[in-house]
């Protein structure tokens, strides 16, 4: 017969289990709604949809255009309404983002999880007119396997530097360049973090590269130096673990937003630059277009975008779509401020 002393140590334990998994809910959030959401990506029943990036159309803005990941299959090129204008299949990508080149250039890059043992990066144009991607190849980007990704700059020799995160915690540092007809890519880790990464985004006003740290919080690195400290911690208040996606609002020399995505309490926590001052958090709640839950990957966009979008484009991966495979729920930057209290 089990003894009353072992009863309630089996007890004890359970009750200890059950609370390691009660779910955590950080500060109250206020909501907002989605004005528009993507087709869903064609791998269904599974987590597939990532991250997107935005491309901004200038001339005619309401023409702007998103790529966004399906990270089993390839890169969706996406109008504001959420129709496919394309699709690239290029199999195991994860993070995406873009950069205008200075000969007028759309270049799209993603990271490659194809060989979990050697990183590498895919390279593919983007035809602002047509929404067609047309890839051009793929670099290596260093051992371990690629996860997160965010591009720098454009250097004066025409090189772009572009950042991935690696599962094992290292942050590699990519300088890709093209060679005549083809493209080459030096590499080097240029920092770490204890555990593993995946969001990043780069701020060109200060050189300051910010990493997110899914169980720990987000790094700020000074790309110059090197030099990196933890700015916000997860404290199961702003920030849940994990954190995911990162996106900025730059404004001035050094001012604006950084707003992260707080993956264990589908929440979004936005935080006030330089000091990163936790300002407020939102959601995407129930409306006629749907909410946004589990969110991966973020991407935000100043100026206009249409009517719809008069002072910006936030678009977040949902991971919970259900019963349609994920997608991207698309969010007007202005009701996100006023909602936190920071609109005008």
């Amino acid at each position: 017969m089990m003894s009353s002393l072992r009863v309630l140590s089996i007890a004890a334990l359970g009750l200890v289990s059950a609370c390691a998994n009660a779910p955590i809910y950080g500060d109250p959030a206020v909501s907002v709604s989605a004005l528009a959401q993507t087709e869903p990506v064609g791998t269904a029943n599974e987590d597939a949809a990532d991250d997107p990036a935005i491309w901004r159309n200038e001339s005619n803005p309401a023409a702007s255009l998103i790529v966004a990941t399906d990270k089993k299959a390839g890169l969706y090129v996406y109008d504001l309404e959420g129709t496919v204008r394309s699709f690239l299949r290029a199999g195991l990508l994860n993070n995406v983002d873009l950069i205008t080149l200075d000969n007028g250039m759309v270049l799209v890059a993603a990271s490659d999880r194809g060989d979990p043992v050697n990183a590498q990066i895919l390279l593919a144009s983007l035809d602002t007119t047509t929404g067609n991607l047309s890839e051009i190849t793929r670099v290596d980007a260093g051992p371990g396997e690629a996860y997160g990704f965010c591009m720098g700059e454009t250097l004066e020799d025409g090189s772009v530097t572009m950042y991935s995160p690696i599962k094992d915690g290292r942050i590699a540092l990519n300088i890709v360049q093209r060679d005549g007809d083809g493209w080459s890519n030096v590499t080097s880790t240029f920092a770490s973090v204890p555990t593993q990464p995946e969001g990043c985004v780069f701020d060109p006003r200060t050189r300051s590269l910010y990493v997110g740290e899914e169980a720990a919080g987000i790094w700020r690195f000074d790309t110059v130096t090197g030099r990196g400290s933890l700015v916000a911690a997860i404290d199961n208040k702003q920030l849940v673990a994990d954190v995911e996606g990162l996106a900025l609002a730059p404004a001035g020399s050094d001012g604006g937003y950084l707003v992260a995505s707080s993956q264990g309490d589908n929440a979004y926590a936005v935080y006030a630059l330089p000091a990163m001052t936790a300002l407020g958090r939102f959601r995407i709640g129930e409306s006629a277009i749907g909410s946004a839950e589990e969110t991966d990957g973020i991407e935000l966009a100043l100026g206009n975008f249409g009517p719809s979008y008069p002072e910006g484009l936030f678009v977040a991966q949902d991971g919970d779509n259900r019963p349609e495979a994920q997608n991207f729920k698309l969010v007007s930057w202005q009701a996100i401020l006023e909602a936190i209290g920071r609109g005008e």
